[in-house]
Parts: structure tokens; C-alpha cells; sequence
């Protein structure tokens, strides 16, 4: 039995987030690459383990679940194999071998968020799923300084939504900014992980900055607080995108030639 990496791209839009569901009719994004992956190797009882549970609408880049698999197929081909067995808004985009004992969520050691903002006079339709849209200008300077103070060790409970069930809410946050470039703006949040909703509420505060409804030195009283309800509005779902989640294998990745 061979324990593979796979790294996954996808447009959320249409799923109901990745995690599969008891209900067949909802179709998530994992239940959807179990359905191909056991048409490939089959396996009809296989399953897969995800490192993020992204949520309805939004998308990734960098998503990564591990399988267990008795194959021949080289490893690498794993890609182009099961190209034709997912829909097209789902790609593997890569597939290593890893050790028995690696988890795709323990095992990680931070992930990158981006969130996307369209910020101009008049909607773009090209850019209705990938973005959110606000109308009035944002100070991307004070936004941007506001960001600066994620950075750290803290306890982020007043950016975790309702109906989290973890145990802690201390996060770190190793790097967050924003830019822009034309009508769209960015914001990009890498931590070692993120409590439920906790990157779209960030962007809600910081939009919330940008518009002057809240002071861009307000950020740590915010977290000192604990209160959600001293946090922005949850932004909108589909302008998130799930861009890296990196592991430190240090040398530990299996030759698939072996």
C-alpha cells in the first residue's frame, strides 16, 4: 500500500464546499474526486484525506488530501490518469508519494488565503464569482497597515464565526498584507492555520478599514477583545481562494521510481 500526496485545483462555485456529505444529493468537491479516484484505482471503498475544509463557493489552487492505494500506475502519471474522470472545474495538478505516517492536515505547517476584491464604479460580470464587489473607493495604505497587525501569535477568537467546535483559537499569522493592482485589490494571509470563517472575517474588517468604519490601529484591540462582535462582516464566500498549503518534508518524500 502506497500513501499519495495529491494537490488539487478548484472553482468552488458549484460545490458545497469540499467536505463530502451524508446527503448524495450534495455535491461537494471531495466527494466528487472519491467518486474518480475509485473509478481509477478500483477501489470502491476508498477514501481520501483532505488538509482544508474549504467552504460553499470557494475555490483553491493549492488543496491537498492523501490516499492509500495498491497501484502500479507511476505515481506522477496519477495527474493525466484521472484527468478524464473529474469534471472540468476539478484538476490534480500533482501527486507524490509520501510516508505512511503523513497526515495532510497534522502534518502541515501553514497555508496561504488569498481574497479578491473588485473594487470599482461599475460591476465586472467576469468577476462576480471570483471576487467580492464594493462600489465605494478603499484606502489600500490603511488596509494594508491594518493587515500588518494579524501578524503574529494570538488568540483569534473574535474572528472565528459561530459554530466552531476547536478546542483552541490561537492562531499564528506569519505574513499579511494588501495590493493593488488595477480595479482589484488583494489581500493575502499565511498562518499556520485559520479557525472557521476566520480569513473572510478578516477581510470584512479590513474592508471595514478601507471604507473608514473602523481605524486601521484598531486591529489589536479587535484580537485583544475576544468579542466577534467588534470583528468586520463575514465577506463573501467566493471571492476566497485556497492558494498553498506547504509541509516540511525535510527529505522525507518517497522516490517514486523506488
Amino acid at each position: 500500500m502506497r500513501r499519495i500526496l495529491l494537490t488539487i485545483a478548484y472553482d468552488g462555485t458549484r460545490y458545497s464546499g469540499w467536505q463530502k456529505q451524508l446527503l448524495p444529493e450534495v455535491i461537494t468537491v471531495e466527494g466528487e474526486l472519491e467518486k474518480a479516484l475509485r473509478i481509477l484505482f478500483r477501489s470502491p471503498e476508498l477514501t481520501c484525506i483532505g488538509a482544508s475544509r474549504t467552504d460553499r463557493g470557494v475555490h483553491a489552487l493549492g488543496q491537498r488530501a492523501s490516499i492509500d492505494v495498491d497501484t502500479t500506475i507511476p505515481v506522477d502519471k496519477i495527474p493525466l490518469a484521472i484527468r478524464g474522470l473529474l469534471p472540468e472545474d476539478i484538476v490534480v495538478v500533482k501527486a507524490e508519494e509520501v510516508p505512511q505516517d503523513f497526515h495532510p492536515r497534522y502534518d502541515c505547517v501553514k497555508k496561504t488565503y488569498e481574497y479578491r476584491i473588485f473594487n470599482g464604479k461599475i460591476k465586472n460580470p467576469k468577476e462576480r464569482l471570483y471576487s467580492t464587489f464594493v462600489y465605494t473607493p478603499l484606502d489600500v495604505e490603511k488596509m494594508n497597515v491594518a493587515a500588518e497587525k494579524f501578524i503574529g501569535t494570538y488568540d483569534f477568537a473574535a474572528f472565528c464565526a459561530a459554530g466552531s467546535t476547536v478546542t483552541s483559537t490561537v492562531r499564528t499569522i506569519f505574513d499579511s498584507f494588501v495590493k493593488k493592482e488595477g480595479d482589484m485589490i488583494y489581500i493575502y494571509v499565511t498562518g499556520n492555520g485559520f479557525l472557521y470563517n476566520m480569513v473572510r472575517i478578516m477581510a470584512g474588517t479590513l474592508i471595514s478599514v478601507g471604507l473608514g468604519k473602523i481605524s486601521q490601529d484598531a486591529i489589536s484591540d479587535i484580537i485583544l477583545s475576544k468579542d466577534r462582535q467588534n470583528a468586520g462582516q463575514t465577506a463573501e464566500p467566493q471571492a476566497l481562494t485556497l492558494q498553498e498549503i506547504y509541509y516540511d518534508f525535510k527529505g522525507k518524500l518517497v522516490d517514486s521510481n523506488e
